[in-house]
């Protein structure tokens, strides 16, 4: 069986796999990007060079993929109403990783080994062009509406779906028996505890803004910030910025901890912003509350639709945004720690001592490296 894993590619990686939602970076706006997370289940969205507006463009190229933590990070740079609103009429352009081999395009033939060889090399998401199927006039305009939202077909009738570190995991793990021994092995005996990593960490009381550059290098290299991970802060809205300005690092986990954040850390969050003048963030703090009028009937333990100052998510979605560190130690099976990081929706977990002390981490590539010496 685990030669015949050698003839899947990355074809077999996509079944069931929705089509990316598209933004163009010449004609979308970090605005549009707000919606378009904001109406989307997946805390990534893809960003390409090509209008849709344009039918004389050939040929797409995905530039990047952007989130709602990249949104919070640029808004928080955001000093007053004048930069905040300029910040938000930016080209979404603006938000994208200057590292462009995160994302790269490969064929439909990309086999299973080259995807990994690839992943192991520094990428994060393949894109992969699904096989054109016949539709009929009125899907096709269906599809063509709003560039900001919701293209999935490119100019030239193609659609695209990525493939992820987790959805080679997850597809591993499908496969798990062909690996055996490996699955039962502890990851302290496969070598894979990552130690010399660059850990990221700011401290407790901190000033919440600290984050904001830790958080940009961690969503590059996809691992987190001790005290508080980008996947916590892509299930959050662009009014988390208003947080990150004026909490400590302690705070703004309290408050981002959860659909609702807590009645005394909006008022705090909104006092601040008024003492030291910064109405932008004040004002996009407000737009939120004041979308949906003040409800009642709800009691301090439930969730009052007027309160929320999260995206809609999915369930899988919302066990991501938890802050809980997502730990094991170093005698936790390879397959233990496979389940336990795709179960919370991280690429990493921490591994600690049996007295608490930090050891190192464990991420989806080095797992991958284990799979393909085996392969």
């Amino acid at each position: 069986m685990a030669l015949s894993l050698l003839s899947y590619d990355v074809t077999d990686l996509c079944l069931g796999k929705p089509p990316l939602r598209c933004l163009s970076a010449s004609s979308s706006s970090v605005s549009d990007a707000i919606a378009a997370l904001k109406s989307s289940e997946d805390p990534f969205l893809s960003v390409w060079n090509c209008n849709h507006d344009h039918e004389d463009v050939t040929e797409c190229e995905c530039l990047g993929k952007i989130s709602m933590a990249d949104v919070i990070c640029h808004c928080h740079l955001s000093k007053d109403e004048v930069h905040t609103l300029s910040a938000l009429n930016s080209p979404v352009s603006v938000l994208l990783p200057t590292t462009r081999s995160l994302v790269l395009h490969v064929q439909p033939s990309c086999s299973l080994v080259e995807a990994i060889d690839l992943i192991i090399q520094g990428a994060q998401n393949l894109i992969v062009p699904i096989q054109r199927k016949t539709t009929t006039k009125k899907k096709q305009q269906n599809d063509n509406v709003s560039v900001t939202t919701t293209i999935t077909t490119h100019s030239n009738g193609q659609r695209f779906c990525w493939i992820t570190q987790e959805d080679i995991v997850r597809f591993l793990l499908g496969c798990i028996a062909a690996f055996s021994p490996l699955p039962s092995m502890s990851i302290s005996d496969l070598g894979i505890i990552n130690s010399s990593h660059a850990i990221l960490a700011v401290d407790y009381n901190s000033s919440a803004s600290a984050v904001v550059s830790a958080i940009s290098r961690a969503l590059a290299d996809q691992t987190s910030v001790a005290v508080i991970s980008p996947m916590t802060l892509t299930c959050c809205d662009e009014t988390a910025a208003a947080a990150v300005a004026t909490l400590s690092a302690g705070d703004l986990m309290e408050y981002v901890d959860g659909v609702n954040p807590p009645e005394s850390l909006v008022q705090e969050v909104r006092d601040r912003l008024e003492s030291r003048g910064l109405m932008g963030l004040l004002s996009l703090l407000d737009s939120l509350s004041l979308s949906s009028p003040t409800s009642s009937g709800y009691s301090s333990d439930e969730e009052s639709p007027a309160r929320s100052f999260g995206r809609s998510m999915s369930m899988s979605t919302r066990m991501a945004r938890k802050a809980e560190a997502v730990v094991c130690n170093p005698k936790s099976s390879l397959m233990a720690v496979m389940i336990q990081a795709i179960t919370h929706r991280t690429n990493y977990t921490w591994v600690i001592d049996k007295d608490g002390c930090f050891v190192g981490m464990v991420t989806f590539v080095d797992i991958l490296k284990i799979f393909r010496k085996f392969l």
